[in-house]
């Protein structure tokens, strides 16, 4: 099989996908998604958009998603590296509020799966880097949602991250300053 799937220890809904290479003298080949083998192992969705973004050192494209058309995202790295984060906002999950991030990169060739009602973001690692997804439902700037990004009750260690990372200073969307705190947007919570 091309792809070893693993549910997370935290928030075991998240699914970490290994996804093998072959190599030969031509370089490497690889599969990055079969419907048949993710069906196979607790991924039955049916993807309908693909969205691709280059980004440069240290944006931070913080934590979306949509309270309409929600979407289940299935996450890779093409070219260099980055932190990829998901925040459980259902607000009757045993996990609500809590978050995982996982390393990926054009060299582990690690995947993630990301179910409904998940808040998603990554921070981009190194110039340059390009990063793909799928997504299960079409995007709707209308439903569009997000979770403040420095919401403290997330408790995501920015500084010690930046540090590790060498990374002077976030970058991020005008629109991603404006968000409501997981706090406050529990009170609306459409999940």
């Amino acid at each position: 099989m091309a792809f070893t799937f693993t549910k997370n220890e935290v928030i075991n809904d998240i699914i970490l996908i290994d996804t093998k290479s072959f190599w030969d003298q031509r370089w490497f080949f690889m599969e990055t998604y079969n419907q048949k083998d993710f069906e196979a192992n607790w991924i039955t969705t049916k993807f309908v958009q693909d969205n691709y973004s280059k980004s440069i050192k240290g944006v931070f494209r913080w934590f979306h998603f949509q309270t309409q058309h929600t979407q289940a995202k299935l996450v890779r790295v093409n070219i260099w590296s980055v932190l990829d984060f998901a925040i459980d906002i259902r607000k009757d999950s045993p996990t609500y509020g809590r978050y995982i991030y996982e390393l990926l990169s054009a060299k582990n060739k690690k995947q993630l799966f990301i179910p409904k009602w998940f808040a998603h973001g990554f921070l981009v690692l190194e110039d340059e880097t390009e990063f793909y997804y799928k997504c299960d439902d079409y995007y709707d700037p209308e439903h569009e949602g997000g979770i403040y990004y420095t919401d403290k009750e997330i408790q995501i260690n920015r500084e010690e991250i930046m540090k590790n990372h060498d990374i002077k200073e976030l970058i991020l969307a005008e629109k991603d300053k404006k968000h409501p705190t997981l706090k406050e947007f529990y009170i609306n919570n459409p999940f």
